[in-house]
């Protein structure tokens, strides 16, 4: 699947493909790969292939956003009264957007594909596989209830259908999945009431949620009016990440954190924007969850080279790469370490480190986290031992 966006480089630096790694955990025999892997010029090839073996956590990843276009395909075509395309090339033309407005609807056009328990659990299950095939060990996998309990899904049998895959999915690949329920921002405060209910409710929470968050457009979607839903989860024992700064500026980011209690930020890119709320969120340690080819994509950034990224790593932000919707924007997450690579100038160590920021960021439990950082070390001392 080509790139969902304009080449933001210039034509100097063309991104070009090559053939898909060897099989790797849940890749079955003779399955492509979710996305074709995009090699930066500029990023030495073994690099690319050191970040390919590298165990990683990713924090912020969406449900419906992770569908790959044989999934995608496969509910287009049981749904034919979906504008979707069924054939997988086709999806590449239809997942170009002009701007984040337009990524907000065709992403709900995907989102209307998931109408029972099935489709839910088909594609948890696989989001998961594609995971495993990127060595990510950890996944905060966010998900939008109401959108498909409003479409007619029962709530029990989505909850069932979302934990089943989970266990499923740790048994087979060892990928460990947990949730983060997310308020469509879009559908306003009824979807709020809605997901705070459904994440509080004892006879409902799934045994793998852990945080509460908001996404859908920022601009005209203030985040004070939401405290009220994320008081309740916090309540509950859930940890608070609402994307914040993305489209719009710094005080969105400052809400956040105050009427929200945000203890990570989704994007944050338009922080740069403010060196007092650098400082802030260097200083308390508030990690910003970066996905630099989405915020090309929606034309949040104009150029990778203009990324912020930067900026946040030289403020000391804790900062996190992520890969967001991967296959509506023609990206994984190993392309986006890629990517980050460059921006950054990283080595080995450096994108170990990197590996290791998203362990230290997110909800794991402390021997889980300990875990993975131990597994990062010993694979980046065995590569350049080699």
């Amino acid at each position: 699947m080509r790139p969902a966006y304009d080449d933001p480089r210039t034509t100097d630096q063309p991104i070009t493909r090559v053939p898909p790694p060897p099989r790797g955990p849940g890749r079955r025999p003779g399955e492509e790969p979710m996305t074709e892997h995009l090699v930066d010029p500029d990023v030495p090839r073994d690099l690319h292939a050191f970040i390919a073996g590298l165990p990683k956590a990713e924090l912020h990843v969406h449900h419906v956003g992770s569908a790959s276009p044989r999934i995608v395909s496969e509910l287009a075509a049981r749904h034919a009264d979906s504008k979707v395309p069924t054939d997988p090339e086709a999806l590449a033309d239809y997942f170009t957007f002009t701007d984040f407005a337009h990524f907000i609807d065709v992403y709900l056009s995907v989102v209307d594909l998931i109408r029972t328990p099935e489709d839910v659990r088909l594609l948890t299950f696989e989001v998961a596989r594609d995971m495993a095939r990127q060595q990510v060990r950890y996944a905060e996998l966010t998900i939008t209830p109401f959108s498909s309990t409003r479409r007619g899904i029962d709530e029990g049998a989505f909850m069932a259908a979302i934990e089943d895959a989970r266990k499923a999915a740790e048994a087979e690949f060892g990928t460990v999945l947990r949730w983060c329920f997310d308020i469509p921002g879009e559908a306003g405060l009824e979807s709020a009431e809605e997901t705070a209910r459904l994440a509080t409710d004892d006879r409902l929470r799934p045994e793998g949620l852990v945080s509460f968050g908001l996404g859908g457009p920022e601009i005209g979607v203030a985040r004070p009016q939401f405290k009220p839903y994320f008081d309740r989860a916090i309540a509950a024992g859930l940890h608070s990440v609402p994307h914040a700064g993305e489209t719009t500026g710094p005080q969105t980011v400052w809400d956040a954190l105050t009427h929200l209690n945000a203890e990570r930020i989704g994007h944050g890119t338009s922080s740069a924007r403010d060196p007092k709320l650098l400082a802030h969120l260097a200083e308390r340690r508030v990690p910003l969850e970066v996905c630099p080819t989405s915020n090309i994509a929606t034309r949040a950034v104009r150029t990778l080279d203009e990324h912020p990224i930067k900026e946040f790593v030289r403020a000391g932000v804790l900062v996190t790469v992520n890969s967001d919707d991967p296959p509506m924007f023609g990206t994984d997450l190993n392309n986006e370490y890629a990517v980050a690579a460059r921006l950054l100038g990283l080595d080995e160590r450096g994108l170990a480190d990197l590996a290791k920021n998203g362990v230290e960021a997110s909800f794991l439990d402390a021997p889980g986290k300990a875990r993975i950082a131990d597994e990062i070390d010993t694979y980046t001392a065995a590569w350049l031992a080699s």
